[in-house]
């Protein structure tokens, strides 16, 4: 049997008046994903532990069965996994967004969803500035970036970006959690100021203000931790083979601990406008020499962030039409049956445009399995299924089970 799970970034929701009381995955026109759902069997899946916010490093780690008090290492480290950039022993990494700031207050937590090009030469500008030899940065994907510090602490209180949305940045500034987390807290804050300084008259954001768009004037650091010690999927739960697909950084860092091949797709962008099709046709043809496949797609919770919600409906029909369908089509007659789960890792409501810790709906498919009496998926439906409300673990222990 071979298994591929379809990550909806953010696709839950709640009820949106504009869409007559229904959430955008009840609004979307997705036949695959409620074809599948009435094939299968549903449930609702608790991907965020006591103590933890609803982050998609937490999410993820919690859908791929990960024991996250015991494994998490903030963002920065998986996603240093990804990007090839070592963590040391006595070495901290951050996620360090770059971002817009007007008028002294978050604008956006992805400075307009800066291109690659204009970003890295930023990140670039930033290391031959600031780095003094106990930091250093690394370009990743869009607003998303690596910080690496030598001997950082991370007792530290570092505010989310996308959570702080016009908010004054000041409020939400690094803060010690214990007294000797304070020099970094404090280094972290300077290296934010000084940022801004640098920023502000560079070229490409001279250019990006010229053309109307948003200026990356500030980076901000977040999520810290060390080298996290995780065992493989293999270890976990068999899995012989596997693959990662996925146009974020974050999630190709936990594929890499997991054990999974990385699949970078030409065009995957973490948006509404990424290769849908390629992400699609990468997955098929990995299954067909894999046993396991972890699709993540972004966009549905990028809208969330920015409150679109008809974008959002959007990107779910696009996920339905262009990647599920896609998928099933392609898969359906194989000798080998392959077992189709469906899932977000939290929800993105856009009437608050950031994360919440909701349990999720899934659906597991298996071409030879057995149904129960759901006929849709979305929030109020799926967890009406057979496997009701599980958490953590108990998902993939089901999905490779066989149950």
């Amino acid at each position: 049997m071979k298994t591929i799970i379809i990550l909806a970034d953010g696709a839950a929701d709640e009820p949106i008046a504009a869409l007559g009381g229904k959430t955008p995955l009840q609004a979307a026109k997705k036949p695959y994903i409620d074809m599948l759902a009435a094939k299968g069997k549903s449930g609702e899946l608790d991907t965020i532990p006591p103590g933890f916010k609803p982050g998609s490093e937490i999410a993820n780690l919690s859908v791929l069965g990960y024991d996250v008090p015991k494994v998490f290492e903030g963002r920065g480290s998986l996603e240093a996994a990804s990007m090839g950039v070592d963590i040391l022993p006595g070495e901290m990494a951050m996620r360090c967004n770059i971002i817009c700031i007007k008028d002294g207050k978050i604008k956006n937590h992805s400075a307009g969803h800066i291109s690659n090009e204009e970003a890295a030469e930023l990140i670039r500008f930033l290391d031959e500035k600031l780095n003094d030899g106990k930091v250093s940065f690394y370009p990743g994907v869009s607003y998303r970036h690596l910080l690496k510090l030598k001997g950082g602490n991370k007792n530290i209180d570092c505010a989310a970006p996308h959570d702080e949305i016009g908010t004054p940045f000041g409020d939400v500034m690094i803060k010690a959690e214990t007294p000797e987390a304070q020099e970094t807290a404090d280094y972290l804050n300077s290296l934010i100021l000084k940022s801004q300084e640098l920023l502000k008259d560079h070229p490409v954001n001279l250019k990006r203000m010229a053309e109307g768009k948003d200026p990356a004037n500030s980076i901000w650091p977040w999520s810290p931790g060390y080298r996290p010690q995780m065992q493989t999927l293999q270890e976990l739960f068999g899995v012989k083979s596997g693959s990662v697909i996925s146009a974020v950084d974050l999630i190709m860092g936990i594929g890499v601990y997991a054990g999974l091949k990385q699949i970078h797709v030409e065009g995957a962008t973490g948006l509404y406008d990424t290769n849908y099709e390629g992400k699609a046709q990468a997955a098929i043809d990995a299954l067909k020499t894999d046993d396991f496949v972890y699709l993540h797609i972004e966009a549905s919770d990028e809208a969330g962030h920015e409150g679109d919600y008809e974008l959002k409906v959007k990107t779910i029909e696009y996920l339905d039409n262009r990647v599920v369908r896609t998928i099933y089509e392609a898969t359906k007659d194989w000798d080998e049956p392959v077992t189709i789960a469906i899932l977000p890792d939290h929800p993105t409501p856009c009437a608050i445009k950031t994360h919440t810790s909701k349990p999720v709906p899934f659906l597991i498919y298996r071409p030879d399995g057995e149904s129960d009496n759901v006929q849709v998926y979305d929030e109020f439906e799926s967890p009406k299924g057979t496997y009701g409300l599980i958490k953590g673990r108990e998902f993939m222990e089901l999905l490779f089970n066989n149950k």
